[in-house]
């Protein structure tokens, strides 16, 4: 199952990133994301409000059991080793965060889930794939260009690197061909004003230019 789930993150490279869509819009946003294409989802959890993260694994749940054949489901902003558990036990396949902590990875690990935390200089980065990463996701990598991926991947090739923070259908050809392997992709793509107008065939669209821009690279 979990090199099943890395197979696939390489074979689509892009993971968008799904911050506070409220659970009325959540599958009306899934379901452009697959007719545009897209085929890796995260759901994040709200760090502020650990009161809902309950909630936010039973939509991941929900996400799994209606569109399981169509889109893989993770976790986002995870923070401890209890919500690794939670995601595991709600169907998600992998986890990221926005920072280096070994027990969220390794927890991971243990549940047999694809590890991604979020990292930035070349030590936070070699730590996070001692500790059992998968991939690493470099963040905020957006204001420092592809040119920083290359710097990076070049001594660290061993390590499977994901461009997170700031990257867009124009840049993303640049940020795979200077050494990520894939990216995640926030509110260029999950637009909340297009969400709340309804104008779900504008996000399908947006979804199918990042979709041709991934393909560009190869």
């Amino acid at each position: 199952m979990k090199e099943q789930t890395i197979e696939h993150v390489l074979a689509h490279k892009i993971i968008t990133i799904v911050r506070g869509v409220d659970r009325e819009n959540i599958f009306k946003t899934a379901e452009a994301f697959i007719l545009g294409g897209i085929a890796c989802m995260e759901i994040t959890y709200d760090a502020a409000r650990p009161e809902t993260h309950a909630e936010t694994a039973e939509t991941i749940r929900q996400l799994n059991e209606r569109f399981l054949k169509d889109l893989m489901i993770g976790a986002g902003t995870v923070l401890t080793p209890e919500q690794v558990v939670m995601t595991k036990e709600a169907g998600g396949r992998y986890i990221i965060s926005p920072n280096v902590n070994k027990d969220v990875i390794q927890k991971t690990a243990q549940c047999g889930l694809v590890s991604m935390p979020g990292a930035f200089t070349p030590t936070e980065c070699e730590e996070a794939h001692r500790w059992g990463a998968d991939f690493v996701k470099l963040f905020p990598v957006g204001g420092m260009g592809p040119g920083y991926v290359k710097d990076l991947a070049a001594p660290l090739s061993h390590i499977r690197f994901l461009a997170v923070g700031g990257v867009t259908a124009e840049n993303l050809p640049a940020f795979l061909k200077a050494g990520a392997v894939g990216a995640g992709v926030g509110s260029d793509l999950v637009n909340k004003e297009l969400i709340l107008s309804g104008a779900f065939s504008k996000i399908t669209q947006r979804a199918k230019q990042y979709v041709e821009a991934a393909s560009q690279e190869c």
